[in-house]
């Protein structure tokens, strides 16, 4: 469904997400690198389980929200990747405190 709209020439790096290794571009963003690896689920809503996916892809709508390297609800938009990320999507696990 997306496809990049230039011939890259950045390095790829690889990360996993969901626990399946697919290669990202240096300097992309988490939910940019879910959307070219045809992930586009970001999480899903806690009363209704609907899906959500990166939505304004800067900030605003919090749809993007992923586990990154074990740690919950951050935002994927916000996220560059770098090699070897973890990026688990779903229910976030809650965090409480800083």
């Amino acid at each position: 469904m997306f496809r990049r709209l230039i011939d890259e020439t950045r390095p790829a790096v690889a990360i996993l997400i969901d626990g399946v290794r697919v290669a990202a571009r240096e300097g992309d963003s988490v939910a940019a690198a879910m959307l070219a690896a045809g992930h586009p689920v970001a999480r899903r809503t806690a009363v209704s389980g609907a899906a959500r996916a990166p939505f304004c892809l800067m900030g605003a709508c919090f749809d993007c929200l992923v586990t990154i390297d074990g740690t919950g609800n951050r935002q994927g938009c916000m996220t560059a990747v770098r090699e070897g990320m973890r990026i688990e999507t779903g229910a976030s696990k809650r965090e409480y405190g800083a």
